[in-house]
């Protein structure tokens, strides 16, 4: 048995990937009898996969991982660690190879077998060379370029970044490499074992050893404290203080030198802690600057003192804050008072109750010396109330007003609750007694007044927190007590019964009994409650209904009160109905016209909260109707649905009449109605339709037209006020009104409309035109008839041209306007009348411009029995007066003719208007210098327009010049194929010179063979002779080009034409290119390609868009450059808008 024996086994073969790195799982002593150490697991890293195999009892592979896509360089790597998972302590694996860390939780089931599950893994963005475990928390990295991570294995946040290239670290390979036995290892090997370091690093207790080329390092994590004595010497005190506190509360990473249960470890932070606040506190006082303004030292301690005091509450060191802190910044008058300052955040949060007193009285004082009593106020309501000085508080309070902080220290210290109400009420009864309106602050100390009462009753401290509960019902009843004393403690002979209600009711009667109102709520089931309410009700109606000093409002406020108590189903109240009859009697008194508006409001208020169970329904109404309470009957019609009464309350009411029209409407419209209902309000609006129309005739044609549109008939026959019928009609038939109805839908018959346009020349005959060009349901013959009726000429002659008598408008005008020029020939010169001379002018642009509308759908002839009877009126003046006695306003009619004649030329020929003036007999026999004026400026104008017609046609043949030359430039340009080879088949064609084929050669630079073409049917024959297209360019642009082009090639609009090339003459050789042409003046594809590239060239100008113009209008034999949709600047020009003209045209030929 004294024999060495080996046994072996193969777990898998070289060829698959040589083991890199073996990792056995090391117990420590403690964890010897771990159930997992018996096993004796060794992990294994080959090039491809991981192993974990179990050596006992017999060997056994527990896992592999293969490592999937990774850097062949990189380095696998094993690390071993014991981890504490759900409280239990397992071994814990991580491997990696690249940047990407793999963690394996291995455990023991109950069965004995091994199990192994996948954690999260760590994504990194560098490469690993080694890892290492610190603790069960912290492992640190080695990249390949030598810097080490330490990283927080649960969060996977890099806690800090080393170099350690000053190591120089060995790496291992020569030994990877095996240089020492010739290098027998596959490549795989050789090339990880360029950043192999496996026997450079190890670990053990917390530290890591790295073998250098000259000495070995050894890296460890500080301890807490180094690491906290690291930032104080570098006079980080603020940071130490922040890291500290992070130990203190278990929220570090990597933390070292801590043990123990939760309390000692916190115990020893909070030590050293305290030791760092006091170097802290010393470091303030020494750095503080001793010269400067005081702002400089204000911000130095408003800088470091607030950090001590933070600290101080958050370790629940207050004895430490206001004994030795306190004392220390004492001796800095600055730092003393920013000390103070700091304390209040902390006590309006709650956060510090207890202070002692001495430092509340110097907290006090210091905001006192500040004037800052607000902040006091503040402060004392959320202090502890033993830590004050309750006489001097209670006088400071007063002193300065601080109503809420005095409350709050009678409460809290001397459960005193009536004595604040006595002294708030001896500061503003008096004047309200006495009839005086108080100031601000008497209504803030009543306001607060009222809060308070209202906390009492309901069991809440003022003005924050809660009663003990063992003192609400005391205190509710020592509050209800107090208000319904029959007199004050300190009366006067002449002060009324029950002075603290009265007060009350007084300062705020709706909010006083909004009090009592949310306290009732709380008196559902106390019988002694219940008393004190029926027994405060009482006082309440003694006091306000025996007494005539309380407003209608305030009565009002007291009875809706009452009616909502009364309206509750567990109600217990007790109130004589007589009461209700008296409130009714005084809120419609018809003798009193004073605050109409609010005694409605107030009974409409009471009405709503129930109070109408306690009146009589029809004695109600004969009241309110009454006294001109029309939203009363409202609300009383409104129950009993009879809607049509509540039309007249709408009416009479000034202040709501308007609000009808949306009542009617929502009636009619809103489902819920009977037809009945309906019909009672539609019938009761017809009643009133004269009175709705005056108020309103928009509206009140709007509801007729949206709700009664066949009954528009009956409508006007009950209008019998004209003026009012007017109005009607013009809000429903204009559309300019705006009332919001589709006229289509009206079904208006043309008398309607006639009868409105009637109506429209009697009230306003200035609008009659206007309002004629938006009406459409009218007839024309009946129109006019009605125009002539009332002698509006400018109507008759707008009828006349709209139905086609276009000689009739024109006479009709032609007759005003002459019967205008003879009353403005009979002014002499001491009438200095304008307005005649204004009515000519006006008149005469009318003419000329019904004669301008219509010219252009006359003949000649037609043309000048318009103009020429125009023109002998404006000129007939002119005649009667002599050159010697010029009339008044000759030269505004010499004006006025010039106008006419500037407006006849566009229509009638010049040597035709001249003509007719000199036949006239008046300068057929020498007169001619009696018009001299209006001859010599029709020459001018005729000269200006002829010099205009010229220079645009010289503009026009040097465009035409300049873009023919860039045309003849383009397409006479060398050909320059862009490749060497045939564009469909591919082949160069030198290598086609055995076949006899031609190469052609296109403007565009592609290059074909003849063969190649006819194949893809780019041929066409015209005349006998064949016409190529390029294929490329055909293709990409079938729909647009290559469709255009062709169909005017079969038209024998174009005649393509093509270079051609036999195998023997190629460019190359520098031959001539042959080209084919015809005699007809066209252009070929090219050319068309080459006109195109130039209107892309230029596209934008207007010269190119005239050109393109001018080509459009050019025989149809001819071509057109441009080809594809029309959209283009070109065709968007001025020549296709038909409205276009020119303000200054040569005159027509002369008709023969």
């Amino acid at each position: 048995m004294g024999v060495r024996t080996c046994e072996s086994r193969c777990l898998f073969s070289g060829s698959k990937g040589e083991v890199c790195c073996i990792e056995p799982l090391h117990s420590k002593p403690d964890l010897k009898d771990h159930p997992i150490t018996q096993f004796s697991l060794l992990a294994m890293a080959s090039l491809t996969k991981i192993l974990v195999i179990g050596l006992k009892p017999s060997l056994k592979v527990w896992m592999t991982f293969p490592y999937g896509r990774m850097d062949p360089s990189s380095v696998p790597l094993l690390a071993w660690h014991f981890v504490a998972v759900h409280n239990y302590v397992n071994p814990m694996l991580a491997f990696c190879r690249g940047d990407v860390v793999h963690f394996l939780l291995v455990k023991r089931d109950e069965s004995g077998a091994i199990h192994v599950t996948k954690q999260k893994h760590l994504h990194l963005h560098y490469d690993l060379i080694n890892f290492t475990w610190i603790n069960s928390r912290t492992v640190v990295l080695l990249d390949s370029v030598e810097k080490l991570h330490v990283i927080d294995r649960q969060t996977q946040e890099e806690l800090e970044t080393v170099e350690i290239s000053e190591v120089q670290l060995v790496y291992n390979s020569s030994h990877f490499k095996s240089l020492a036995t010739g290098g027998n290892v596959s490549q795989a090997l050789a090339l990880v074992g360029e950043k192999a370091c496996y026997q450079s690093i190890s670990s053990y207790g917390g530290q890591i050893f790295y073998l250098g080329t000259k000495s070995v390092y050894v890296m460890m994590l500080r301890s807490w404290r180094e690491r906290v004595d690291h930032l104080l010497k570098q006079d980080c005190l603020t940071e130490a203080l922040a890291l500290a506190w992070s130990f203190h509360e278990g929220k570090a990473k990597a933390v070292v030198g801590l043990s123990g249960d939760a309390n000692k470890r916190k115990a020893v932070v909070a030590d050293r802690m305290v030791e760092i606040l006091f170097h802290y506190a010393d470091r303030a006082l020494k750095k503080c600057p001793d010269q400067g303004k005081i702002q400089v030292m204000e911000q130095h301690f408003q800088d470091m003192v607030p950090v001590i005091v933070d600290y101080c509450l958050l370790l629940q060191r207050k004895d430490l804050l206001f004994s030795q802190m306190y004392d220390k910044l004492s001796e800095n008058s600055v730092a003393k008072g920013v000390f103070l300052e700091c304390l209040e955040p902390y006590i309006l949060s709650d956060k510090l109750v207890g202070i002692t007193p001495q430092v509340m009285k110097d907290l006090i004082v210091h905001f006192q010396d500040k004037k800052l009593m607000e902040n006091v106020e503040a402060l004392i309501v959320h202090m502890d109330i033993t830590s004050l000085d309750i006489q001097q508080v209670v006088l400071m309070c007063w002193e300065n007003h601080l109503y809420d902080a005095m409350i709050y220290v009678y409460n809290r210290g001397m459960n005193e609750f009536i004595s604040p109400m006595e002294k708030l009420f001896k500061v503003i009864a008096p004047p309200l007694n006495a009839g005086k309106t108080l100031t601000d602050e008497q209504v803030v100390m009543g306001n607060k007044l009222l809060v308070y009462i209202s906390c009492c009753l309901a069991g809440r401290a003022y003005p924050l927190g809660d009663i003990p509960e063992d003192l609400v019902p005391l205190v509710k009843n020592q509050v209800f007590e107090f208000l319904i004393r029959l007199h004050s403690a300190e009366a006067s002979l002449e002060e009324e019964i029950y002075p603290y209600v009265r007060t009350l009711l007084h300062f705020d009667t709706r909010e006083f009994l909004n009090v009592l109102a949310l306290t009732f709520e709380d008196f559902k089931n106390d019988k002694q409650a219940v008393e004190y309410q029926q027994r405060i009700v009482d006082i309440l109606l003694k006091v306000m209904v025996e007494n005539s000093d309380f407003t209608p409002s305030q009565v009002g406020c007291l009875f809706t009160f009452l009616a909502r108590q009364l309206a509750k189903p567990d109600n217990t109240l007790f109130v004589n109905r007589t009461l209700f009859d008296q409130v009714l009697e005084f809120l419609c008194s018809p003798d009193d016209d004073s605050r109409h508006s609010e005694r409605q409001q107030v009974l409409l208020e009471l009405l709503q909260a129930g109070g109408i169970v306690q009146f009589e329904e029809s004695r109600l109404i004969r009241m309110a109707e009454k006294a001109e309470f029309y939203q009363i009957c409202e609300f009383m019609y409104e129950r009993e649905h009879q809607y049509d009464k509540i039309i007249d309350c709408y009416l009479r009411d000034p202040l709501r009449e308007e609000e009808v029209f949306n009542y009617i409407h929502n009636i009619l419209s809103i489902p819920g109605h009977s037809a009945e209902e309906k019909q009672s309000v539609w019938q009761k609006a017809m009643d009133h339709i004269e009175e709705l129309v005056s108020l309103k005739p928009c509206k009140a044609a709007e509801l007729v037209a949206t709700h009664f549109s066949e009954q528009i008939e009956t409508v006007i026959k009950k209008l019998q006020n004209q003026v009012l019928l007017f109005k009607f009609l013009q809000s429903l038939l204009d559309p300019r009104e705006g009332i919001h109805v589709n006229q289509e839908s009206l079904q208006i018959s043309p008398c309607i409309t006639e009868l409105f346009i009637e109506l429209l020349c009697q009230f306003n005959p200035n609008q009659v035109i206007e309002t004629l060009q938006v009406l459409e349901c009218y007839r024309l013959e009946e129109t006019i008839q009605i125009a002539q009726r009332y002698q509006l000429h400018e109507v008759t002659a707008y009828l006349l041209e709209k139905k086609g008598d276009i000689h009739g408008a024109f006479l009709i005008m032609l007759k005003r306007l002459q019967s205008k020029l003879q009353e403005i020939t009979q002014q002499d010169e001491n009438t200095k009348e304008n307005s005649s001379l204004k009515e000519v002018e006006e008149t005469t642009v009318e003419t000329i411009a019904l004669c301008q509308r219509n010219s252009h759908n006359l003949n000649q002839q037609q043309r000048e029995a318009l103009w020429f009877p125009l023109l002998e009126a404006m000129m007939a003046p002119q005649k009667l007066s002599s050159s010697a006695a010029p009339h008044l306003h000759s030269e505004a009619l010499k004006s006025l003719t010039m106008q006419v004649l500037n407006s006849m030329a566009a229509f009638i020929a010049l040597p035709s208007i001249l003509q007719r003036i000199l036949q006239d007999p008046v300068y057929g026999k020498g007169k001619l210098g009696e018009i001299q004026g209006l001859i010599l400026g029709m020459l001018d104008t005729f000269n200006y327009e002829q010099t205009l017609l010229e220079t645009t046609t010289s503009l026009l043949n040097q465009d035409l010049h300049w873009s023919l030359c860039h045309l003849r430039a383009s397409v006479t340009r060398g050909l320059n194929p862009k490749q060497d080879y045939c564009s469909i088949c591919l082949q160069q064609y030198k290598r086609r010179q055995e076949m006899a084929d031609e190469i052609i050669v296109f403007s565009c630079g592609h290059l074909y063979h003849s063969f190649c073409l006819q194949n893809k049917e780019c041929t066409i024959e015209i005349e006998g002779q064949t016409r190529w297209t390029c294929y490329k360019c055909s293709s990409s642009n079938k729909v647009g080009k290559l469709s255009e082009n062709s169909s005017e090639i079969k038209k024998g609009r174009i005649t393509p034409s093509q270079v051609k090339m036999s195998p023997s003459c190629l460019p190359s050789k520098g031959d001539p290119a042959v080209k084919k042409a015809t005699s007809e003046p066209v252009l070929d594809p090219q050319q068309i390609q080459a006109f195109d590239q130039l209107c892309r060239l230029y596209r934008g100008s207007s010269r190119l868009a005239l050109l393109t113009e001018l080509s459009q209008n050019r025989s149809s034999e001819s071509y057109r450059p441009f080809s594809g949709s029309q959209s283009g600047p070109a065709f968007n020009s001025i020549f296709q808008n038909e409205n276009f003209q020119l303000q200054l045209i040569p005159p027509p030929v002369t008709e023969d």
